[in-house]
């Protein structure tokens, strides 16, 4: 197959982009600019004509640069990249954004680090020096993959029998991910093969199993090994972990720093319904799914409309007699025409063979999935109508969801009246459309607002007294995040706990990574930072790695014994977030979610942009410490 034929399989906007990087010709991006609307393919609509124009310069530019008659342009300067990144999504990209896209595509213009991270520690420093990990989820294995990079010992500690962490445990039907692919990924670790826009579980699963085994992982990690206790010991400035193994008996291990990199979705959260333990059937909470109970032919009973229970509902309703569902409010799911489609042998190709394709494509989806809508979930106090929208850009989001939810509902009152929620558009997670709301639609399926009583032998009650008879019911009641590092005992300086300073639901970190008087201690995926506008848990993963090995650099290299979190930094900094969130979506007061802490903080996502957390871990200031 001709180059030719290969581009037109490809996405338009990251073609032109390689096209303008390899030519230098930025006098196209005027030609094409007025055809793209958005960062999707799907905002496209360049004419055939203009296509072809391109297909054709840009074959012939790839054939000449691999013949030797001609050269790649050098690297785009700032005004050009700027005017090259605002034409690829359609929207107007601001100039701060820049320094993180040259980052992201590796790119002249990032800039420079005091500490470069990347740099192996001197080997006589380095030698006495181990890190201990809880956790071989995506996060454990970023850090390990860097470790390993950087020669620095360690171990990963993991409960499980194989990597993966909550992609080995959720196992239920239909369960996927909702962020692009192409950005859901390790950005030194592309895969250039996902069957799909937003591939099943089992997809990511493996990526990561195979990330694991390139960068021969396995022999650093300790499975079946689970961590009870960390205690700091302050004589030896270590940490001493104690972990049950396989066999049941307690293994001790001792690192100069300790990683929690659990997260915060890991420990599923059981409700609280009288008669639970007496139902007669299987029960099976989503993350603990028994792929040995059939479905077919059931009549089930589902408890929760999440993320969760949004993928099992669609995945399952063709298997069984009766899907009842029990929903305690509704969500908010967007449409993307690319939710359920195949990935192109085009755009593969392109993303494996075109120099700066998979860059560019990897910008768009950042853009789309990420703080391109981070404006229209901040609150306007002049708004008249705060307890539905924020905004004006917030209230046409909610119009544009309801028209969808509308259409996929057959304009049927009585189901758009259970299935629109009474809050902003992200008040909650926002969800993807895995055909939900088609799926209400169908003869087999009940959707039901009216609160649970109990639970009986033969099904679940509802307050206005009816008996919804069940042979299996399914908890899609997500995890207790609030909870953080639960079950583990976490002991600090002075015999103080993690539980004793957050209490039950209110964990609080420095940049979601350390805590005062839990020296050598760092967090992946700790408080506020999970993401709720958009962006991607890896992306989030690779900052806190980068700001995790300044930290290990600092200690090693200077021969420091213990770096500890400076009180008033975290005191400050939480503040911060705080009031950052007091006029952001998350915090609406109309709005529970697991996002919130009983008390109302929100204590899980992050209020700040990518780009802001980005550069906040981009470097390490030794003075937010103090060192022994």
């Amino acid at each position: 197959m001709s180059i030719r034929t290969h581009l037109a399989g490809a996405d338009l906007a990251p073609l032109l982009m390689v096209y303008v990087q390899l030519s230098g010709d930025t006098a196209i991006l005027a030609e094409f600019r007025p055809y793209i609307t958005g960062p999707w393919c799907y905002n496209e609509s360049v004419p055939q004509a203009l296509k072809e124009r391109l297909y054709d310069r840009l074959a012939d530019l790839l054939e000449a640069i691999d013949a030797g008659r001609a050269q790649a342009a050098p690297p785009p300067d700032r005004r050009t990249l700027a005017e090259m990144t605002r034409t690829c999504v359609g929207q107007a990209v601001p100039d701060e954004y820049l320094p993180l896209i040259a980052h992201e595509m590796q790119l002249a213009g990032t800039p420079p680090l005091e500490v470069d991270w990347r740099e192996r520690p001197s080997d006589e420093r380095v030698a006495d020096f181990r890190v201990l990990i809880i956790g071989a989820g995506e996060s454990g294995l970023c850090l390990g993959i860097k470790l390993l990079a950087l020669g620095i010992p360690f171990v990963i500690l993991e409960k499980n029998e194989t990597v993966g962490g909550t992609w080995l445990e959720n196992r239920y039907p239909g369960c996927g991910v909702d962020t692009p692919n192409h950005f859901y990924q390790f950005s030194f670790e592309p895969n250039h093969d996902w069957s799909r826009y937003f591939s099943p579980r089992d997809e990511i699963w493996q990526y990561l199993e195979a990330c694991a085994d390139r960068h021969a992982l396995r022999p650093h990690i300790r499975f079946r090994t689970e961590v009870t206790e960390a205690r700091w010991d302050e004589a030896a400035a270590a940490w001493r972990v104690s972990a049950r193994t396989a066999d049941g008996s307690s293994e001790q291990f001792v690192g100069n720093a300790l990683v929690c990199a659990v997260g915060q979705l890991n420990r599923p959260k059981m409700p609280d319904i009288e008669g639970l333990e007496r139902f007669g059937g299987p029960v099976m909470h989503t993350a603990r799914w028994d792929e040995r109970v059939s479905l077919a032919g059931k009549r089930l009973a589902m408890i929760g409309t999440g993320a969760s229970g949004m993928q099992v509902g669609p995945a399952v309703v063709d298997r069984v007699e009766q899907l009842t569902i029990f929903q305690r409010s509704p969500h908010w799911a967007v449409h993307n025409p690319l939710y359920h489609s195949q990935v192109g042998e085009g755009k593969k190709w392109a993303l494996k063979h075109l120099p700066h394709y998979a860059n560019w494509y990897r910008f768009q989806l950042f853009w789309a999935a990420g703080d391109g809508l981070y404006p229209s979930l901040k609150v306007d106090p002049d708004w008249p109508t705060p307890d539905i929208s924020l905004n004006a850009e917030n209230h046409a989001m909610r119009e544009r969801l309801i028209e969808h939810i509308s259409r996929e509902l057959d304009h049927d009152p009585a189901l758009l009246a259970k299935a629109v929620p009474n809050y902003p558009p992200y008040g909650k997670r926002m969800l993807r459309d895995n055909h939900w709301f088609r799926m209400l639609t169908r003869p087999n399926v009940e959707l039901v607002t009216d609160p649970i009583e109990r639970i009986e032998p033969a099904g679940v009650v509802t307050r206005d007294g009816r008996l919804r008879e069940a042979d299996m019911l399914v908890l899609a009641t997500g995890f207790q995040a609030d909870r953080l590092t639960w079950p583990m005992h976490i002991e600090g300086r002075g015999g103080q706990t993690l539980r004793d300073r957050w209490g039950e639901d209110d964990p609080r970190a420095y940049l979601g990574i350390t805590v005062p008087d839990f020296p050598n201690f760092f967090m992946m995926y700790g408080p506020n930072t999970n993401l709720a506008h958009g962006g991607s848990a890896i992306f989030h993963s690779e900052c806190q790695t980068r700001y995790t090995l300044l930290a290990l650099r600092e200690l090693i290299e200077r021969g420091r014994r213990a770096m500890d979190c400076r009180r008033e930094v975290h005191d400050d900094f939480n503040r911060r977030v705080d009031a950052l969130h007091s006029r952001m979506v998350w915090a609406h007061p109309g709005v529970g979610s697991w996002y919130k802490n009983k008390r109302g903080r929100v204590f899980a996502t992050t209020p700040w942009r990518l780009l802001d957390y980005w550069d906040m871990t981009r470097t390490l200031q030794p003075d937010d410490y103090l060192f022994t």
